[in-house]
């Protein structure tokens, strides 16, 4: 992590590059550091955001942004003022989070591209939901914070994401048999959980991703997690798909210490291993302290749930060939503030570049959840 500007840096950023001869990727995190006023706050992280991005030239991919409700309008207007030219209409996804220890805004995750080939922007209608880069035979697409609030009910806005997703990759010439990667945030998870894996499942059989027989399905790596979109939607959806002759997805139903999640009703791999612009990217799924049986362990511990849950996740990572210095980016949700606290003073010296936040994970016996991603070759700048 790198400091930028006092002593003790009021905030925290990251930088991880991968780096081939035809592109670069750059990921940014960026979290505060010392609670500040909100509008002073908001211009210092998209500032350091802003400031990585033109010194390198590099152009957005895929951007993400958590902070309380209260926050979001402050937030985007520094994101203006700090963006200038970088900005080229399409919105980041506001995540809409408790406080946490550090004010309102909880951090700023970015993946942003260097090459010659220039990037398209995948439109619905006339709004601007994703981007595409294309790199040496490779359509790299991110799509970012679909919502449906006018389908209805929480599992008719499921339902429409999904088919919005596979409407916005159809631009790209690919379909959901692209996908390596989702998110899903899906707000007040614990009430209808069950209602939205059945959404998912059915969705996913009627497009061949699920054919019954884990061997023969390509269900992505994916988080499904308590924590919202700001505003009048029920929950979003964001994507990773890789599309043309160099694209090529590995699939992970089980990995380390974890079997397929789909043995518990749940469709998606515990990792999948995807061909990204400037080389090989490995998505691990939203992970918690559920043991080989699928049952949650370490009931009421949030320390060992934490511990369990670390460990997981690098399980994950070394049997996809990764280790502890290949992440390049990590969320961490807490149950509790007691519980992000714990997470939070035990374990400063994780290393991974993380943003910590608060929701419900999709079990409420379950107190803590982490994803990660790692590109096995980049380096910390």
């Amino acid at each position: 992590m790198r400091p930028h500007g006092e002593r003790r840096p009021a905030i925290l950023v990251s930088e991880q590059v991968l780096e081939s001869k035809d592109a670069a990727e750059v990921f940014l995190t960026a979290v505060p550091r010392q609670s500040r006023p909100v509008p002073q706050q908001a211009s210092r992280l998209l500032k350091a955001v802003a400031d990585v991005l033109k010194a390198r030239g590099a152009r957005l991919l895929h951007e993400r942004i958590f902070a309380t409700t209260s926050a979001v309008e402050t937030v985007l207007a520094a994101r203006r003022e700090a963006y200038g030219s970088l900005d080229d209409g399409v919105p980041p996804i506001m995540l809409a989070v408790p406080q946490g220890p550090c004010g309102e805004i909880m951090g700023v995750q970015v993946h942003a591209v260097c090459s010659a080939e220039p990037g398209r922007i995948v439109r619905l209608g006339k709004k601007s939901v994703g981007r595409i880069a294309t790199v040496a035979g490779l359509d790299y697409v991110a799509l970012s914070g679909l919502v449906a609030p006018d389908a209805g009910a929480k599992p008719a806005q499921a339902r429409a994401i999904f088919e919005k997703a596979e409407d916005a990759l159809a631009t790209a010439g690919g379909d959901m048999h692209s996908v390596a990667r989702t998110w899903l945030w899906l707000g007040d998870i614990l009430p209808w959980y069950d209602e939205f894996n059945r959404v998912r499942n059915g969705f996913f059989t009627e497009r061949g991703l699920l054919d019954g027989s884990l061997g023969g399905s390509r269900l992505p790596a994916s988080t499904g997690i308590g924590v919202g979109p700001a505003g009048p939607a029920a929950c979003a959806l964001d994507v990773i798909a890789v599309v043309g002759k160099r694209a090529s997805i590995e699939y992970f139903h089980d990995a380390g210490n974890q079997r397929s999640p789909f043995h518990y009703g749940s469709a998606f791999s515990r990792a999948a291993r995807a061909s990204t612009p400037a080389g090989h990217t490995v998505y691990v799924s939203g992970t918690a302290a559920i043991d080989t049986a699928g049952h949650t362990a370490h009931m009421g511990d949030s320390r060992g749930q934490i511990h369990m849950t670390i460990e997981n996740v690098r399980a994950a990572f070394r049997h996809a060939g990764c280790k502890d210095a290949d992440v390049v980016q990590a969320l961490a949700y807490s149950k509790t503030p007691e519980v992000e606290k714990v997470f939070l003073d035990g374990w400063k010296d994780l290393g991974w570049p993380c943003i910590s936040v608060q929701g419900d994970v999709c079990r409420d016996n379950l107190l803590f959840e982490v994803e990660a991603t790692a590109c096995p070759e980049s380096r910390r700048v």
